[in-house]
């Protein structure tokens, strides 16, 4: 069984994240927690508003919350009825990337998915605030599922690398159990820049293609081109479905992901993307 962590603020975009996932895991059983977190009131000084009045508002909006998670999960199951998957509801005064933290740890969650609105305002923003944060801080895989984007099964999955990923990651098996269960076609993607890959990149890049043998798999080269220029370039020339990246603690996706201002047509992605956390991450 999966136990899949879905962050909620009731939003279209939200749900919109929330319908990718049940989609996308309609063959596994699974154990979906839907969370949503209020945020801290921060009240000023006013003897109109004492400790009571404060406690008072907290609890409405924690019944308010409740019942918008029973909703929600009624939502959801009568729109997809599977018998396969269950459903949980948690809401928390917190703040929402420290109390899934402790979701993660405590309910032993396999994986976050999550939408992002992307950029607000400043179109140039990769991914939502949140979502960065979550990226960073959880110990589990995120998936973030682009706003309106509508459901299609993952039959190309593009994978850059550089082939410094270590072998024992945990979470590598979630890919390929999404290339089993969809009959996914994976592209691996290494950026060559003259220099060729080291004796423990060949090792690496032999363990994936063992790893991968049971899944149609292509390994490709872009040369002399940056990284997220090839994957630009890539997804030009081919219809990908899902962008999987390893969050190595000094590779490429720490270089691009945390930049605050990114070139859009370069770096921004309208497929979901899923984002492996490294062995030193987990």
């Amino acid at each position: 069984m999966k136990r899949i962590l879905l962050p909620t603020d009731f939003s279209k975009n939200a749900y919109n994240a929330i319908e990718y996932a049940v989609q996308l895991f309609e063959q596994e059983a699974c154990e979906f927690s839907l969370l949503h977190t209020y945020s801290p009131l921060i009240v000023p000084a006013h003897p109109v508003l004492d400790s009571y009045s404060v406690l008072k508002m907290q609890k409405m909006a924690q019944e308010n919350a409740e019942k918008n998670l029973e909703d929600l999960v009624d939502k959801i199951t009568n729109r997809f009825n599977n018998q396969k998957h269950s459903f949980q509801t948690h809401a928390s005064f917190n703040l929402l990337t420290e109390e899934m933290k402790n979701c993660v740890q405590e309910k032993s969650i396999d994986l976050v998915v999550m939408g992002t609105q992307g950029a607000t305002g400043a179109k140039e923003i990769f991914l939502g605030t949140e979502t960065m944060d979550a990226i960073k801080k959880m110990k589990c895989p995120v998936l973030a599922v682009p706003e309106g984007f509508t459901y299609e099964n993952p039959r190309e999955i593009l994978f850059p690398t550089d082939f410094e990923l270590d072998t024992s990651n945990k979470y590598l098996s979630l890919l390929r159990y999404i290339c089993e269960t969809h009959g996914s076609r994976i592209h691996m993607l290494n950026a060559y820049y003259g220099n060729p890959l080291s004796v423990s990149q060949e090792e690496r890049k032999q363990f994936l293609d063992n790893f991968f043998i049971e899944n149609v798999h292509l390994f490709h080269i872009a040369e002399n081109t940056e990284v997220i220029a090839a994957i630009e370039q890539f997804q030009l020339k081919h219809k990908i479905n899902l962008l999987v990246m390893v969050h190595n603690k000094h590779n490429l996706l720490e270089n691009i992901l945390f930049r605050p201002i990114i070139n859009q047509v370069a770096y921004h992605t309208h497929v979901p993307f899923l984002v492996i956390p490294s062995v030193e991450r987990q």
